[in-house]
C-alpha cells in the first residue's frame, strides 16, 4: 500500500499539533520512526534508483489502517517535492496548514535562533535573506528562507496544477487553533476516515516569545506580503482579510 496523504505545509504553521491528533485516529497510519520524514525533499533519494523500499519502512501498517500518511511541511516549498510526489503517487492527498506569513517567518526565527543554528537578529535575518540564500542555489536554503517561504500563492497553484484541488485541501493555523475538533472533522472527511473519532485536546500548540517584532518592520513585511495574499485569496476563494489588515 503506497502512502496516499502527506501534511506538506508550511513549516510552523500548526504541522506538529496536527501530526498529534492525527496519530490518535485508529485508522490512519503514521510513521513509527519520526514525524517528518523529508524523503522527497532529498537529492540523494532520487539519483535514479528510484527504489522506496527505505520511505515505506518508516512504517507499519496494520488491518485496521485504511491511509497511510506522513507530515514533512517543506514538501509545500521546495520545488522538487511536488513531482516527485506526483511520480510516486498521482493520487496523493495533500493537506495544507498555512499561516500568517509574517507570523510564520518570525516564528521560523525563533525556532532556528533556539537551535543555535541563527545568529542575526530577526530584522537583520529578513535584510540579508536574498543574499545568505545563495549559498543554496541552485536549491532553496533550508534554515534562512523565512520571507520566502510565505508566498504561499505560487506553492498552492502549483500542487493545484499537478494534483487538483480536490487532492488538496487547505486549511489555516487559526482553524485547528480556534476549533481543532470542527477541523479534524473536515480532515478525517477528506481521508475518509472514521469522522466519529475525537482526539483530545494537545497542548503541543505554540507558545508566546519572549521578543515581538518591531511595528515598523511588521509593517514593511506586511507591505512585501500584501499582494500575494491577495492572489492566494482568489485562488483559495476565501476571504484572508483577517491577515492583509492585521497590524
Amino acid at each position: 500500500m503506497l502512502v496516499n496523504f502527506v501534511v506538506g505545509g508550511t513549516q510552523k504553521g500548526g504541522t506538529s499539533a496536527l501530526d498529534a491528533f492525527l496519530r490518535q485516529h485508529p485508522e490512519i497510519c503514521m510513521p513509527e520512526t519520526r514525524k517528518e520524514l523529508h524523503y522527497f525533499d532529498k537529492e540523494e533519494n532520487f539519483d535514479g534508483r528510484l527504489n522506496h523500499k527505505k520511505y515505506h519502512a518508516n512504517f507499519r501498517p496494520k488491518p485496521e489502517h485504511r491511509v497511510i500518511g506522513e507530515a514533512t511541511p517543506i514538501y509545500m516549498y521546495w520545488n522538487a517535492a511536488p513531482p516527485r510526489i506526483w511520480r510516486y503517487n498521482p493520487e496523493m492527498k495533500w493537506i495544507l496548514m498555512l499561516r500568517h506569513p509574517v507570523e510564520r517567518a518570525f516564528s521560523a526565527w525563533n525556532m532556528e535562533k533556539n537551535r543555535a543554528a541563527e545568529t542575526l537578529s530577526f530584522r537583520d535575518a529578513v535584510e540579508q535573506e536574498e543574499a545568505r540564500c545563495r549559498e543554496a542555489l541552485p536549491l532553496q536554503h533550508r534554515v534562512y528562507s523565512y520571507i520566502d517561504r510565505g508566498f504561499y500563492a505560487h506553492q498552492v497553484r502549483r500542487l493545484f496544477n499537478i494534483f487538483d484541488r480536490d487532492h488538496c485541501l487547505v486549511l489555516l493555523n487559526e482553524e485547528l487553533r480556534g476549533d481543532h475538533r470542527a477541523t479534524l472533522r473536515k480532515i478525517f472527511g477528506f481521508l475518509d476516515v472514521d469522522l466519529a473519532v475525537e482526539p483530545p485536546e494537545t497542548s503541543v500548540f505554540e507558545q508566546d516569545y519572549d521578543e515581538t517584532i518591531e511595528p515598523a518592520l511588521y509593517s514593511r513585511l506586511m507591505d512585501t506580503f500584501h499582494f500575494d495574499i491577495k492572489e492566494l485569496e482568489r485562488l483559495l476563494q476565501r476571504d484572508l482579510s483577517a491577515w492583509y489588515s492585521k497590524k
